[in-house]
């Protein structure tokens, strides 16, 4: 296992607190790739892990951005006794390398297999893993290809994709401010069209909760978004177009869902009534192939439903992990 004195790259620094961090480092992945001019791919992800509890959680960010958009989960988790959580960035995106694309969500499994391996998390019904929007998508090619390893398995503002890719395009709104986002070089007019991809703008000129200076929730997102940017390596055009075709390109099968509905103890999806990202009745088709599955709808809520009402997501999640321990034990 990496250590968080091993060697890692002066210019990676972390935003999580870190009296939380335990190990912290760069995971090889190599994979062998059709004999041409360059027969290997290789890459390395970005990972840390918060806590020394012994409950191990994974979670899987979505596209075009980095582990730091865990924070408060982190903040909330890795300080807990009763938890080790595991974030990383994806292939093309934050500390992690970019190699050539384009990605699929089943490509982007796989590095998580390689992960898993690397920091030892290989015991069955050991994990429980967590993935929101296109983690969401990655974390269902994860659980049909290692339902084992999981004790539960939380889905939040995804879809099980269509095998034509123009049916998981999302709406006008939201592609013209992913492509905005893409391609405006300045910092303070690309956070305007992150935030709204994330969250509905009632929501944004609210009054934030539990803030002691009176903020708005779009300044205190604001602020979060670049504090973020200042601790992760900038983006390369080609790692945030390459995960693009990611949720473009991803599909899995009612038939694959409901193995995977089967085979792991607990399943909860979740999704926010105001997604412009991914429409909310994506979930609802996950939840019709996934018969086992609960499901709930945050109201008034977008695509960043892990960040707009954190106190009740982290409640959800821990509820569904004791729910998932329960059911693993009664089946024993």
């Amino acid at each position: 296992m990496v250590s968080v004195k091993d060697s890692v790259p002066e210019n990676l620094k972390t935003l999580f607190d870190p009296t939380s961090l335990t190990k912290k480092g760069l995971c090889p992945v190599t994979k062998i790739q059709k004999q041409d001019k360059n027969p290997l791919e290789s890459h390395s992800l970005y990972f840390e892990m918060h806590g020394t509890g012994p409950e191990k959680i994974l979670f899987v960010m979505g596209m075009n951005t980095s582990c730091f958009s865990w924070s408060p989960q982190v903040e909330h988790f890795g300080k807990s006794s009763k938890y080790t959580v595991l974030v990383f960035d994806n292939r093309g995106v934050g500390n992690s390398d970019a190699p050539r694309g384009p990605y699929s969500s089943s490509q982007m499994a796989e590095d998580i297999i390689v992960l898993l391996d690397y920091v030892g998390w290989t015991a069955e019904r050991s994990i429980h893993l967590v993935g929101v929007s296109l983690g969401g998508m990655i974390s269902q090619e994860l659980a049909y290809r290692i339902p084992t390893r999981f004790i539960s398995l939380s889905l939040g503002v995804t879809t099980p994709g269509g095998w034509r890719p123009w049916t998981n395009l999302p709406g006008l709104d939201a592609l013209s401010y992913i492509f905005k986002a893409t391609f405006e070089p300045d910092l303070e007019k690309k956070i305007p069209y992150i935030l709204a991809m994330g969250f509905p703008n009632k929501w944004l000129e609210e009054k934030a909760e539990d803030d002691s200076q009176g903020r708005t929730n779009r300044e205190v997102q604001t602020e979060l978004y670049k504090r973020r940017m200042a601790v992760t390596r900038k983006q390369t055009l080609g790692g945030a177009l390459s995960q693009m075709v990611a949720p473009l390109t991803h599909y899995v099968s009612p038939q694959r869902l409901g193995f995977i509905s089967r085979s792991i103890p607990k399943v909860f999806i979740t999704t926010g009534d105001e997604d412009i990202m991914v429409a909310t009745q994506l979930s609802d088709r996950l939840k019709d192939a996934m018969p086992e599955a609960e499901f709930y709808r945050f109201k008034g809520t977008g695509h960043g439903v892990h960040a707009q009402y954190v106190k009740q997501f982290n409640e959800m999640l821990e509820r569904v992990w004791e729910e998932g321990k329960t059911r693993l034990e009664n089946s024993k």
